[in-house]
């Protein structure tokens, strides 16, 4: 496992946090488990923000609002989650149990995590005349997931994996933005901070700002260093972006489902609709996570996406908003499945290698 933290936040500040914290956990505790309690906890969080704000409308004017306890416990789990996912690995190196199976666990649920965060973050300013439309946080989620899987094509291309400043960066602002929240109240975020510019906007803008003024520069910076140090694994242009091609034919046939949609499907189920996307992509992501650390060569395309291009197809002829719905529904709990599935088939295929280097 070779990767590179030049964040300073996470450098000077939440290291050596992290290195307090561990010290507080039993040697004998699984870092699986604590990667995977930290997972749960983001979970946790979508699933109680979809119970109190399940159209993203509680925010808004006129609307119930989310009370002010969720969201100071949101915060705090959001927090909880950040700091446990920053302490596995030191668990790892403190009883020496760091294995490969660790580092997939970790960086596959990361990448199934953005979208659960990122959704759970819309409800702070949901839609409606103070907020963002679904259609503008679908754009949003595109330019996280793709800041996510950089970091793990620069490692493909380079055999190292440069961490990502946006996401420590990101994990300490929201949580703060969440208890900052309860506090205030929603109602704090409908003033325009600066001039007209609205605290939407300025959501909008860290985003989209981290994404192409931070993450993107980085990760072409460090792709032309190994490509003049002639380090790249792969000297085909083809071969370098293959990782690229299920992640982008996925963004192609979403939006085309949004397009084409007879019933406009994302205003009515944005919430669904965003699961699909994320988990679909979390599925690419994890089998490029295999890829990179079995130095084999990623699939060109994911399976998954077979099935959404039929869906898009017939919804492109015409369907009720209810067969839809149901497509919608089904699709979302089909790739749910099949991710999970696949994640389960990785497990016995470490545990079957660990079996037959033993004999």
């Amino acid at each position: 496992y070779s990767a590179v933290d030049t964040n300073p936040l996470s450098l000077y500040v939440m290291h050596p946090f992290w290195n307090t914290v561990v010290k507080v956990f039993p040697t004998w505790l699984a870092p699986n488990l604590i990667t995977f309690s930290g997972f749960l906890l983001v979970v946790f969080n979508f699933l109680l923000m979809a119970y109190f704000d399940p159209d993203f409308y509680a925010s808004a004017p006129g609307h119930k609002h989310v009370p002010d306890w969720v969201w100071i416990v949101v915060g705090i789990l959001n927090f909880m989650a950040y700091t446990l996912d920053g302490v596995d690995g030191k668990q790892a190196r403190r009883t020496n149990s760091s294995t490969p199976l660790g580092e997939l666990f970790d960086h596959g649920l990361d990448s199934w995590s953005c979208v659960y965060f990122v959704v759970t973050v819309y409800s702070i300013f949901g839609r409606g005349s103070s907020g963002v439309s679904v259609f503008v946080l679908y754009l949003l989620l595109w330019v996280v997931l793709f800041s996510f899987i950089l970091s793990h094509w620069e490692k493909y291309n380079t055999g190292i994996l440069f961490l990502p400043w946006g996401y420590d960066i990101s994990q300490v602002t929201i949580s703060f933005v969440y208890i900052v929240t309860a506090v205030v109240g929603v109602e704090a975020w409908y003033e325009p901070f600066l001039f007209n510019f609205l605290y939407r906007d300025l959501f909008t803008a860290m985003i989209i700002g981290c994404a192409l003024c931070v993450t993107l520069p980085m990760s072409l910076l460090n792709f032309f260093r190994s490509y003049k140090n002639n380090t790249l694994k792969y000297n085909s242009v083809y071969e370098a972006v293959v990782p690229f091609f299920s992640p982008c034919l996925l963004f192609i046939l979403s939006t085309a489902w949004i397009l084409l949609s007879p019933s406009d499907i994302l205003e009515l189920h944005p919430r669904v609709f965003y699961l699909m996307v994320g988990t679909a992509f979390a599925n690419s992501t994890c089998q490029l996570i295999v890829c990179q650390m079995s130095s084999t060569r990623c699939p060109t395309l994911n399976w998954l996406l077979l099935p959404l291009f039929v869906i898009v197809m017939v919804v492109n002829v015409g369907v009720t908003p209810y067969v839809e719905r149901i497509l919608l529904f089904t699709l979302t709990a089909a790739f749910t499945l099949a991710h999970i599935h696949y994640g389960v088939q990785v497990l016995q295929a470490h545990f079957h290698e660990g079996k037959y280097r033993r004999k």
